[in-house]
């Protein structure tokens, strides 16, 4: 009895001619994950893809790190035997002894993608169900509602016994969707906004801001350990840091009050251009939530992205906090975005923010600022952290 980790695709079979680029990426991507519990020989087949483990592996953390893997729908632990009838019915009591010494009430569950098998799903349903009762006579069949129910699938290479599938990840594998770049603070918003974004098979360049002595290497080190949480979700993440205390102390010296804010953030986003296009990114993602501050209005959004030639993306824009909040739970970011260290977007913050700037008003206050000096020194300080 062979013990076997199964992928199941999702949007990639909607490909067509370019699936199997898809499937190359979700495998690449499955190889990486898995890496750190063994040897796992990976390929696809029928939709699937199998990870079969070559030698001593941790298979119970492979297939939590499995869930984490975007591509792949649903995700199934499941014993692999020989395609014979009796086999299955061997394996299914072995492999889920457990289960079914637990359960009250039980049905089979059988697909026969290997038309060449002789019984037919209903057939193989009918007669593992029957044997797996003669020796379980404890639970009772139950075609409406089981307590558990146990899956057959008849393939090319082998037949496979499990128990429910668990929830994938879903969406697209990681490196499909392109290059983006993403401004990354140590909240609880941007680390959502990478994680749906890479979800959509996009390859993220994180961003963040920093500057001492208005933030403490510890806020440094909070967006440093969020990274590594997202690169579970997201591959690797190589971390652009990047010093903004001169430009902060520079924009508070000779700009209104009112638009720090704006012009702090219209500076985040030329620097984040600058390393996206040197990256060959094609777009920026943020955190904005429309409306949740004043530098969220439909108006200080707009002065905010004007100037930049990168599409600006918000992918949590029409979401209410708990949502967010939820999610950030679910992706294990939320204990350490809420950790108490100050970011930089709270340095020098206006007591009357302009809620509806004016793009005149702005562009007239960053004449008193050298802006193309200040993003290039900002730019060449940037210092690269690998996850």
């Amino acid at each position: 009895m062979d013990d076997i980790i199964l992928f199941k695709q999702g949007e990639i079979i909607l490909k067509g001619l370019n699936r199997r680029e898809f499937e190359i990426r979700l495998i690449s991507n499955i190889k990486r994950r898995l890496k750190p519990f063994g040897e796992f020989n990976i390929y696809s087949m029928q939709s699937t893809v199998y990870a079969e483990p070559r030698g001593d592996c941790d298979m119970d953390a492979a297939f939590e790190a499995a869930k984490t893997v975007f591509g792949a729908i649903s995700v199934t632990r499941a014993a692999a035997c020989e395609k014979d009838k009796d086999a299955i019915v061997e394996t299914a009591a072995k492999y889920l002894r457990q289960q079914l010494e637990a359960s009250r009430s039980f049905k089979v569950e059988s697909k026969r993608a290997d038309k060449s098998f002789p019984m037919g799903s209903i057939e193989i349903s009918q007669y593992v169900g029957g044997l797996l009762h003669d020796r379980f006579p404890h639970i009772r069949p139950d075609m409406n509602a089981p307590e558990l129910v146990v899956n057959v699938e008849i393939r090319d290479l082998a037949a496979y016994v499990h128990a429910p599938a668990e929830p994938g990840a879903g969406g697209l594998p990681v490196g499909t969707g392109g290059r983006m770049t993403a401004l990354l603070s140590g909240g609880i918003d941007s680390p959502v906004a990478v994680h749906m974004m890479s979800k959509r098979g996009v390859q993220i360049i994180p961003v963040h801001f920093f500057s001492p002595p208005y933030t403490s290497e510890m806020a440094k080190e909070k967006v440093i350990k969020l990274t590594k949480i997202l690169s579970g979700f997201c591959g690797r993440l190589a971390l652009e840091t990047v010093p903004f205390t001169r430009i902060q102390e520079e924009i508070h010296k000779c700009c209104p009050e009112g638009l720090h804010t704006i012009v702090t953030r219209r500076f985040m986003l030329r620097i984040a251009e600058q390393i996206a296009l040197s990256n060959g990114c094609t777009a920026l993602v943020t955190g904005d939530n429309l409306g949740q501050v004043a530098s969220q209005t439909p108006q200080a959004l707009a002065v905010t992205e004007y100037g930049v030639s990168l599409p600006v993306l918000r992918p949590l824009i029409a979401l209410d906090k708990q949502e967010i909040i939820a999610r950030a739970r679910a992706i294990g970011t939320y204990e350490t975005s809420i950790l108490p260290y100050e970011d930089c977007c709270t340095v020098f913050t206006p007591r009357r923010p302009k809620t509806k700037p004016r793009i005149g008003d702005v562009l007239n206050a960053e004449t008193k600022l050298d802006v193309n000096a200040l993003v290039e020194e900002a730019v060449a300080g940037a210092i690269k952290v690998e996850s």
